[in-house]
């Protein structure tokens, strides 16, 4: 691994900390707001099993990515990197839980459009569809969840500290699949645009064998298990800021956006859909945190009207807010970028 390479990689692994500081939220967010579990222990468990995810099953969602655009330059990928980071760094210092996917998608099309590469619009529109369906998914996930705790506990009406210890327990299982999820989903964010221009070879750990992309993840892993250690204050805003939770509707917002990461992370589900004649779905990365604030909405909608009446409806807007302004942003600082590396700095950006 050269240095120039690793000055290239920089602005993939600032996405990644971004990226770590950002939907770490997601994960831990309402079980650390609910103070279930200690914010040390979350960033921990967090670190590790996204790291895990994202060798042991990050290359699906990767791929999906790629069909969009295959930046095939270095200097191209550092800056569609870069512009993607800095807008997800810009909405975490807001406290908004903005979407790195929304972020990598809009620096990818703004490569496209300087470079004029056709954007695949079938890719486009996949991706585009999960910024709907990941919230929806979330919504009905958490929904069932949390009535089945919720009927669960009337059922077998448990002794408070009985109650108490499991759904901590809970909480830390469900957290540490979410962590998993994370990592096999949303790497592709990080590293997805170096796959194609990265120069790095297989290499072997003892009996064990990383592809070239495989180390991409790890380092991107690491990345964003570093970033981490800065979500607190968008872990308050996931937790508590949208609307006060209770551990077990925690436990169920956790768990409902984890599913959401893998139904697209799964290539087994994907194959085995197809098996009973149904449509595959598109493995490639979702917003973890269209997923979790639509899994809050979801445990809203089982407390009925009083639940809905507890969400904090103008944190919901700023983030719709977020939603709609990453991609057009990250797609104008990708161009601009774009054009002073090219013409500035006389960087390859694209080869044709």
């Amino acid at each position: 691994m050269t240095i120039s390479f690793l000055i290239f990689l920089s602005s993939g692994l600032f996405l990644g900390w971004s990226l770590g500081a950002n939907d770490a939220a997601n994960v831990f967010g309402t079980a650390v707001g609910s103070r279930m579990v200690r914010f040390p222990t979350a960033v921990l468990l967090c670190a590790v099993f996204v790291l895990l995810g994202a060798v042991v099953s990050g290359a699906g969602a990767s791929n999906g990515l790629g069909q969009l655009g295959a930046v095939n330059a270095l200097g191209g990928a550092f800056t569609v990197a870069l512009s993607a980071a800095l807008t997800v760094y810009g909405m975490t210092k807001a406290g908004l839980p903005v979407s790195t996917t929304q972020a990598i998608v809009g620096a990818i099309v703004g490569w496209n459009l300087f470079t004029r590469t056709p954007t695949d619009l079938g890719a486009l529109g996949r991706i585009a569809a999960t910024w709907v369906a990941s919230p929806v998914l979330g919504a009905l996930f958490a929904w069932a969840l949390y009535w089945a705790v919720r009927l669960v506990v009337r059922v077998t009406k448990p002794h408070l500290l009985v109650l108490d210890q499991v759904l901590r327990v809970g909480l830390i299982l469900a957290g540490i699949v979410g962590a998993y999820s994370l990592g096999a989903n949303n790497i592709a964010n990080v590293m997805g645009v170096f796959v194609s221009a990265s120069p790095l070879s297989p290499t072997a750990f003892g009996p064990l064998v990383l592809s070239g992309a495989q180390r991409l993840f790890a380092l991107g892993g690491l990345a964003i298990g570093v970033g981490a250690i800065f979500s607190r204050p968008v872990m308050m805003t996931v937790g508590r800021s949208l609307m006060e939770l209770n551990p077990a509707g925690g436990w169920a917002v956790v768990m409902a956006q984890a599913l959401v990461l893998f139904v697209f992370s799964s290539a087994r589900l994907r194959d085995l859909l197809v098996q009973f004649g149904l449509p595959p779905i598109p493995l490639v990365p979702v917003s973890s945190s269209q997923a979790v604030v639509g899994a809050v909405c979801g445990v809203a909608l089982v407390r009925g009207i009083k639940g809905l009446r507890q969400i904090q409806w103008s944190v919901l807007r700023n983030i719709a807010i977020g939603w709609i302004l990453t991609p057009t942003i990250t797609a104008l600082i990708c161009y601009i970028a774009l054009f002073i590396v090219q013409n500035v700095f006389e960087l390859q950006v694209f080869q044709p």
